[in-house]
């Protein structure tokens, strides 16, 4: 009761606490909206939360209908009829409007409309109550709806056109444009529903820069550019000219930064009309640029996610398990449409010397470039992969026999193109195998297999080169199977095995200096077997160790009869692979031979390939060094042809270097071949090395060498390789003929 006394006491006596006072304090101060209008709709009054939300005075409101004052360019007229429509007038209604303040910033605002009637049931007033939900329309409903989305795993293009379209919807005075930045650093659009077309296809493949107009220049600098007037922006010279004829006036541009701050692209509002964005804008283009960065992110994680599961990390082509797949898919279409197609198989040559000698770095390089340039010369529709290590396959669609071989043609061309990789330059070769749909095989497996059997042809009887898959390839593979029955037989009775041998002479007077002993083998069904298919047979079948000893031995042998029948032959050079030297015991056996046969280390010069200098396994180094102990003379064979020889000379006690022959039957038409000749012969000199010109075929290449001093010779012109007996016939005819060479 003392409670309900003061109460009505103080609302008495003090004038805070007037009802009516207190109800205008509470409706004026409120930061939401009140206008009340009569029954025509015409404001009557209005509180001072509605002159703070929109910017008009009451004065200017009086007599004035809320939808003609608060309306905008970009207002819904659909909503606003809605919320003027006389039929509602008997009940409350409510909508979401995009509102103007009195300086024409947008606003969005929840309006809810409520009718007054009198105490006869007559309308007499509307209250017009409007909230402030511009932060609501940001986050509640923006982030939301492209949250919502990414959730749902929405793709990307998708995502980015809804975040596009829902800015646009909240901001409509704004055109929206999203692209990102390629790994050239040129602009791609990504998402830009409203734009000009023109405008989005002439932008794409644009390069960043300053001066690259906004979005060039944003992504360019890292940090925002806003072009308020592109008619006089210096940045939009280049670009004027189109965005001028489709009514783009500004731009306001800014990148999208990933979580470690990187430029993936850009996010850019364009106006109708010159101008700079609002507050709203501001806020718009802050969370979107937040929700941008987390889709392009989540794109990127998904491709690199894609990228380990198909493609091989190094060379980024296709790996096994997308090569299948794609190529599976050609073969569908192939067998659907009758077209022919190639399968192409690609081993780089010599790839392990390039690993062992410079390490994976270099050897990585040489595949990553050998991938590009197979990249390079393929068409849009080739598929390209990595099977492994040096392994490549290259599937040609819609390709018969006579493509094919142009292509190859073409592939196996710009293998050879030499290669810099940090710092050493290479000059790479691959042999190439081609299997054909449907004539070699109608299966994936099948036709890697016969392109792979078609490579390994093409490797051991040229590298460099290319064969097709064809029946006799099958029969190739038996033919093996019966050579290396028989090779084991003519190791144990020596059939069909024989040494021919080619002279060496003196440039000066052309006086013997001694004879090559080459390697023969006359098998016989199958006639005379290529020297390098027979020692290639011998090192698949693990015989290379027992045909370098009987080559040893046969030599000795005869060079011993020689001795013992007073035929002058200086010395006999026997050439080894590279294989016979890993064999520790080789030593050992030389001086076996020498014992056995009566011959002093002088007599024997081992011959050895380049692969066998680059070789890093200790065990080579030991056992050269170990024949040179001897007294035996090492000899380098085809100076000039493997991989930076030079600089590995001085790693082995070679007293002999042989000019490669290739550059000898080039000395007449190539100065190149010329300069590279008398490098060889200058660096023999230096060096204190006997240097052989091989292949001496003319009187032009005979007289070159001779005057540029190089000391012995050896080729057609002086004899072909002929068999023991007819060398002795040789030389005993010379030397009654008293015929040396002219000098």
């Amino acid at each position: 009761m003392n409670f309900q006394m003061s109460t009505q006491d103080a609302r008495a006596g003090d004038p805070r606490q007037d009802p009516q006072r207190l109800l205008s304090m509470a409706v004026n101060e409120s930061d939401i909206a009140v206008i009340v209008a009569d029954e025509r709709r015409r404001i009557i009054f209005a509180n001072a939360g509605c002159t703070r939300m929109f910017g008009y005075e009451m004065h200017e409101l009086l007599g004035r209908r809320p939808g003609d004052v608060l309306a905008g360019p970009h207002t819904d007229p659909s909503t606003l009829a809605a919320i003027q429509d006389p039929a509602l007038d008997d009940r409350s209604h409510s909508a979401e409007m995009l509102t103007y303040t009195r300086d024409h910033r947008p606003r969005w605002v929840s309006v809810a409309v409520n009718p007054v009637h009198d105490v006869q049931g007559r309308l007499c007033n509307f209250v017009t109550v409007l909230t402030d939900i511009t932060h609501t329309k940001l986050h509640e409903v923006l982030q939301y709806r492209v949250l919502d989305a990414m959730v749902r795993e929405v793709p990307m293009h998708d995502l980015l056109m809804l975040l596009c379209r829902e800015v646009e919807r909240i901001a409509p005075e704004a055109l929206t444009s999203i692209m990102t930045v390629d790994e050239d650093n040129r602009l791609r659009p990504l998402a830009a529903p409203r734009m000009p077309e023109a405008f989005t296809q002439w932008i794409d493949g644009q390069p960043i820069g300053p001066d690259h107009g906004s979005c060039g220049t944003a992504a360019w600098l890292n940090e925002p550019v806003m072009a308020a007037d592109i008619a006089t922006d210096e940045r939009w010279n280049r670009y004027r000219e189109i965005a001028g004829p489709l009514g783009i006036a500004a731009c306001w541009a800014n990148p999208i930064r990933s979580s470690d701050g990187q430029v993936m692209g850009t996010f850019a509002f364009y106006y109708r009309t010159p101008g700079e964005p609002s507050v709203l804008h501001r806020r718009l283009v802050d969370l979107s640029l937040h929700l941008c960065a987390l889709i392009l992110e989540r794109e990127r994680t998904k491709e690199h996610i894609h990228q380990l599961a198909f493609y091989d990390t190094l060379t980024s082509l296709p790996n096994r398990a997308l090569l299948r797949a794609k190529t599976e898919r050609a073969l569908h279409d192939a067998q659907r449409t009758g077209s022919p197609l190639a399968v192409v198989f690609v081993d780089l040559d010599r790839f392990k010397q390039v690993n062992d000698t410079y390490g994976h770095t270099v050897g990585d390089g040489l595949l990553t470039e050998l991938a590009r340039r197979l990249q390079g010369i393929a068409r849009t529709s080739d598929i390209v992969g990595r099977l492994s290590g040096d392994e490549f396959v290259v599937v040609l669609p819609q390709c018969g026999a006579d493509r094919a071989v142009t292509a190859v043609e073409r592939l196996v061309a710009a293998v050879a193109k030499p290669v810099a990789v940090a710092g050493v330059t290479l000059h790479p070769g691959a042999s190439v195998g081609v299997a054909l749909f449907p004539e070699d095989g109608t299966d994936i497996d099948t036709l890697i297999r016969h392109a792979d059997m078609a490579m390994y042809q093409a490797k051991t009887q040229e590298r460099g080169g290319f064969r097709f898959f064809s029946a006799e390839l099958n029969r190739a593979a038996h033919e093996r199977a019966m050579l290396e029955t028989d090779l084991r037989a003519a190791l144990g009775a020596g059939g069909g095995l024989q040494l021919h041998y080619q002279p060496q002479v003196a440039s000066t007077d052309g006086l013997l200096q001694g004879v090559e002993a080459l390697l023969r083998w006359n098998h016989p069904t199958l006639g005379a077997v290529p020297p390098l298919r027979l020692v290639a047979l011998a090192e698949e079948c693990g015989l290379i160790r027992q045909l370098g000893q009987w080559v040893l031995d046969r030599a000795c042998r005869e060079m011993a009869g020689w001795r013992r029948r007073g035929v002058r032959v200086p010395h006999v050079a026997v050439n080894l692979s590279a294989s016979n030297f890993l064999d520790t015991a080789l030593p050992e056996f030389i001086g076996q031979l020498l014992e056995r046969h009566g011959l002093a280390p002088v007599d024997l010069t081992v011959e050895m390939t380049e692969g066998v200098m680059l070789n890093p396994d200790p065990l080579v180094l030991a056992t050269v060094q170990a024949v040179h102990a001897l007294g035996v003379q090492v000899s380098l064979d085809d100076f000039g042809t493997g991989y930076s020889s030079l600089s590995h000379l001085h790693r082995l006690p070679i007293r002999e270097l042989k000019l490669d022959k290739s550059f000898v039957q080039d000395i007449e038409h190539d100065e190149m071949a010329r300069a590279l000749t008398v490098s060889v012969l200058r660096i023999g000199k230096s060096l204190g090395m006997t240097v052989v010109a091989e292949g001496v075929e003319t009187e032009a290449q005979r007289h070159f060498v001779a005057g540029e001093g190089c000391p012995v010779m050896q080729g057609y012109l002086i004899s072909r390789p002929v068999p023991a007996d007819e060398l002795e016939a040789w030389i005993e005819e010379r030397s009654a003929a008293a015929e040396p060479l002219p000098a």
